[in-house]
């Protein structure tokens, strides 16, 4: 049975799913912003089977995380080093670190972020780069973007009605027009 792909869908978070959502390519990628990038420190450093890694690894090259840099000739060597993309992903690690840490750290802290310069612990946090202003589940709500589909409106004017405490019923979420949908879908595009 073949498993189903995400890679089409309009969804931006089941599309990073599609490239990112398995544990061990997070793990990697964790390791990789660590530093790491040689097979052996990857699977020693993550205790994976190296059948596993080197799929993962193609995987994560395939997809534009890691890019293959061979680093020496004999005998043919590669290490596996963060893209842009890649390195794009670390906010999110230090999210799910904090999330963890919050939710799933019974015994205590294990690893936490800290200020390089003050040495002071830090809690990430979601900010508009825009306005500079946290987000906050009460106040920001999901929208259509402009290219969405009208089952992605739909799906998205009911998420932002189930945010906003409304009633939704029959595809329109009710207190919140059509038109209201797309000027924030045109709003969000800007």
């Amino acid at each position: 049975m073949q498993r189903k792909t995400f890679r089409d869908m309009q969804c931006p978070i089941a599309r990073s799913l599609e490239r990112v959502g398995e544990w061990w390519s997070i793990l990697i990628v964790r390791e990789a912003s660590y530093g790491t990038t040689r097979f052996d420190d990857f699977q020693r450093r993550l205790d994976i089977a190296p059948n596993m890694l080197a799929r993962r690894l193609n995987a994560l090259v395939e997809e534009g995380l890691l890019v293959r840099r061979q680093y020496c000739d004999r005998p043919p060597r590669f290490e596996y080093l963060l893209t842009d993309a890649g390195r794009d992903f670390r906010p999110v690690l230090w999210t799910l670190l904090a999330w963890g840490n919050r939710h799933f750290a019974p015994e205590g802290i294990s690893a936490q972020l800290i200020d390089r310069e003050t040495g002071q612990v830090v809690e990430p946090v979601v900010i508009d780069a825009v306005t500079g202003v946290r987000l906050d589940p009460k106040r920001h709500i999901p929208s259509a973007g402009p290219v969405a589909s009208e089952g992605m409106r739909k799906r998205l004017a009911r998420a932002a009605a189930f945010v906003a405490g409304e009633p939704f019923c029959d595809g329109v979420a009710q207190g919140v027009s059509g038109a209201d949908i797309d000027a924030t879908a045109e709003t969000a595009g800007r």
